[in-house]
């Protein structure tokens, strides 16, 4: 998706692009902590010597959220590691800055999905090269219970997000999504999907910076309406064992296959703290664990997680509890 040929960036450009980031943060967190009576997120910021830094917030222990991480970074460096550069291999070793928000909310109840999202800016110089930029992101949803109208309107929204920015966007970064967040050796995806895309730079800054901010804004449009409709569900012990060993596989998802989890360690300017935040405070793993065979559990697997295009689905057929 990257152009060969692109305009430059300058010092404004990227001012902008870190504003609206913090913004994002800050907004974000406000709206996650109005679903909270007592608890907050508690900031740390950190530096690094030659390398930048950020802004990390973590809330945890929540009536509603169980853990959440939501994450500012910028941060400079030389080297840039093979994870940034899977798409483009010419420019590893160069040196780099990179600044995004990144975010995972883990809910207490097993009817509430988790969520991921994921906004970022990249510029690499190299020797005998222009600086090269590109944005990158998306967001998706992983559900443990799922239900048709959480996902027609997950899609929805990030389908409405991106219309304005051609009528082939979404089912792009729809498939990318659903091939990038795909456990090989269980064979499965992750989650539901939504939108993911990398090395971005079609048209003008302008017009990249412009997606993503629709696609940072459209988060809360997406998960906040679904975490409010889930937050009180009743639950059971059996169904919190399963969402435990279904969260399972979001930590091996992680440590295994995600480029921003291997770009944070290997580049030696991430906080190890702040990266691995997203991971979940409890999770299980049974050695040959099975569910019943047509059980709600089975129908996450057999049903929702499959590749649907969740748009086709009318209104009228959506499950309700």
């Amino acid at each position: 998706m990257s152009d060969t040929s692109q305009p430059p960036i300058s010092h404004d450009d990227i001012a902008a692009v870190k504003a609206y980031l913090l913004s994002l943060q800050d907004r974000i967190c406000e709206e996650l902590e109005a679903f909270e009576p007592e608890a907050r997120f508690r900031e740390d910021t950190w530096d690094r010597p030659k390398g930048g830094g950020g802004r990390s917030r973590a809330i945890a222990g929540g009536v509603v959220i169980e853990k959440g991480g939501v994450n500012f970074s910028h941060v400079m460096g030389e080297n840039l590691p093979p994870s940034a550069t899977a798409g483009r291999p010419e420019l590893a070793g160069g040196s780099f800055e990179a600044m995004g928000v990144s975010l995972v909310i883990h809910p207490n109840n097993p009817f509430a999905p988790t969520s991921h999202a994921n906004v970022r800016l990249f510029v690499v110089k190299k020797d005998g090269m222009e600086p090269v930029w590109w944005f990158g992101g998306g967001f998706d949803l992983t559900p443990y219970y799922g239900f048709d109208e959480d996902c027609i309107h997950w899609h929805q929204t990030a389908h409405d997000a991106l219309a304005p920015f051609g009528d082939d966007l979404y089912p792009r970064l729809k498939k990318w999504c659903d091939e990038y967040f795909y456990l090989k050796h269980r064979q499965e995806p992750r989650g539901i999907g939504g939108l993911f895309y990398d090395d971005f730079n079609e048209g003008s800054f302008e017009h990249c910076f412009g997606m993503m901010r629709a696609v940072g804004d459209a988060y809360s449009q997406a998960y906040m309406p679904i975490l409010k409709r889930r937050k009180d569900h009743d639950f059971n012990e059996q169904q919190r064992d399963f969402q435990l060993h279904r969260r399972g596989r979001y930590v091996e998802f992680n440590l295994v296959f995600d480029r921003g989890t291997h770009f944070g360690l290997q580049s030696g300017v991430g906080r190890t703290e702040s990266i691995l935040m997203s991971l979940p405070p409890e999770v299980r793993w049974t050695y040959c664990y099975e569910v019943e065979p047509n059980s709600e559990e089975a129908k996450l697997t057999d049903y929702y997680l499959t590749s649907r295009d969740w748009l086709t689905l009318s209104e009228s057929s959506c499950e309700k509890e």
